[in-house]
């Protein structure tokens, strides 16, 4: 290869129908030159649309499968029709459909659902995706590559949620995507979907796609990664609950990692780890806004790189994550005595059960969760040693900025913004690059629009657009 490739990875909205692919193709054939690899999400919606087929096939309800089935046959036969038809390609996805069908018949006759089996009908968005996608790449007059992302990107056996084996995956890049590149192809890959060792099919989470594009890109040692999605980059704020939130030029790994974790939706949160390790910038860029020519900040998009430019102000943006549960660990009988936080701990590793945000004191422990679906049982556990109190419909509120441990009297601007609202918790000092804030959810618009107000009326313009 001439130059480095850049890795370009499409979500959703920007495969939904043949317009999206056809604008898609565009804009890959403006990066021609620059050696692309193409991995794309399944159209939008469908993941979530074969999740409830595979309920309904769990469930034995035939009829809802066979509509949901149906349903999504087709849509990808009209965005095929609408790219102006391919019989081969019509072809594979029929065979595709076939495929899913047995394997929902397969379910509903068995009444399991295995995390293998799970990732099985999910993979197929995915593999859906790339053969009209390829053919939209075709008609821009560029010479697609088809590639099985479940050969290329080998993972542990953790189904649902699989992590990358990177020296496999490095010899499998070099092996199947190097030489396409070298030969002038766009290597073309379903995002999402990797496979285990022995070739078992595995997917890496929910909004994986974004991390197989940064997996592609640290192993390609890519000149940069490009993220396209429907928003024109990173923002001060969610412009649905912030009217006034204003687009982030430039931004640090550590601070988007941060973001991606706390809320922002921009970014899977797995996905800048492969890209912050090897050093390969991000942009994040709005498909529906495209402008020829590579991203440049003062015109589009966010760059997410290992340094970012030093704003006047203390933030970069606020994010939030919504729909928590506060859970308080009180026990008078643990006072003073070693080992109480190591039992709690234990009892969320058990049950696999990620702790956002902790505050402790000598004899109670409050932190928050996200996913509440083990709470019943970890309350049981925790109920053997200390009493257990849980709060729903909360809210972390996560204000990102750099060195804010330096700034002197930031907490008491922020509680003076929020005024009368009620703030739970409060974490500062256990990051230099984070505040972070828990009130309850219906305050959450409220609470954004004040912050927001306060520090971001006059942005600098070296970081803001």
């Amino acid at each position: 290869m001439a130059t480095p490739a850049v890795v370009m990875k499409f979500g959703g909205t920007s495969v939904e129908d043949a317009a999206a692919m056809r604008r898609l193709a565009d804009i890959v054939a403006d990066r021609a030159s620059e050696h692309p690899v193409v991995v794309v999400s399944a159209m939008a919606k469908v993941t979530d649309q074969l999740a409830e087929l595979a309920a309904a096939a769990l469930a034995a309800n035939r009829e809802a499968a066979a509509e949901l089935l149906g349903a999504l046959q087709a849509r990808h036969r009209e965005a095929l029709a609408g790219l102006g038809g391919d019989a081969d390609t019509g072809a594979a996805l029929e065979h595709l459909f076939a495929e899913l069908g047995d394997l929902v018949r397969g379910i509903a006759a068995v009444g399991e659902l295995t995390g293998r089996t799970r990732d099985a009908v999910m993979s197929f968005g995915e593999r859906l995706s790339p053969l009209l996608v390829r053919v939209a790449l075709r008609r821009a007059g560029l010479r697609p590559q088809l590639l099985d992302a479940r050969q290329v990107i080998v993972t542990d056996e953790q189904f649902t949620h699989a992590l990358p084996l990177y020296a496999e995956s490095q010899r499998q890049v070099d092996e199947r995507v190097t030489p396409a590149l070298a030969d002038g192809a766009v290597p073309l890959l379903g995002g999402f979907l990797a496979g285990t060792r022995q070739g078992v099919g595995t997917t890496l989470g929910r909004g994986g796609s974004d991390f197989s594009a940064a997996i592609l890109g640290a192993l390609l040692g890519a000149q940069r990664i490009e993220i396209w999605t429907d928003v024109d980059g990173m923002l001060t704020a969610d412009p649905r609950l912030c009217a006034g939130a204003r687009r982030i030029k430039a931004i640090s790994f550590q601070e988007a990692a941060e973001l991606a974790y706390f809320g922002a939706k921009v970014l899977h949160p797995s996905t800048l780890l492969p890209a912050m390790h090897s050093g390969v910038p991000v942009w994040v860029l709005n498909s529906r806004a495209w402008l020829p020519g590579p991203p440049d900040g003062a015109r589009t998009g966010t760059r997410i790189a290992t340094r970012a430019p030093k704003t006047t102000a203390p933030f970069k943006c606020i994010s939030c994550k919504r729909r928590i549960v506060v859970v308080e660990v009180i026990s008078t009988r643990m006072l003073q005595a070693h080992g109480f936080l190591k039992a709690i701990w234990d009892v969320f590793a058990e049950h696999r059960c990620p702790v956002d945000m902790v505050s402790t004191s000598e004899v109670s422990v409050s932190l928050t969760i996200a996913d509440p679906s083990a709470l019943p049982d970890i309350a049981d556990a925790l109920g053997k040693f200390a009493d257990v109190r849980c709060a729903g419909r909360q809210a972390i509120l996560c204000l990102v900025g750099e060195n804010l441990r330096d700034t002197p009297g930031l907490a008491g601007q922020v509680f003076a913004a929020l005024g009368e609202l009620n703030v739970r918790m409060i974490s500062q000092g256990a990051s230099e690059i984070n505040i972070g804030l828990v009130v309850d959810d219906d305050d959450v618009p409220e609470a954004m629009q004040r912050l927001h107000a306060r520090f971001f009326s006059e942005l600098d313009p070296a970081v803001f657009a």
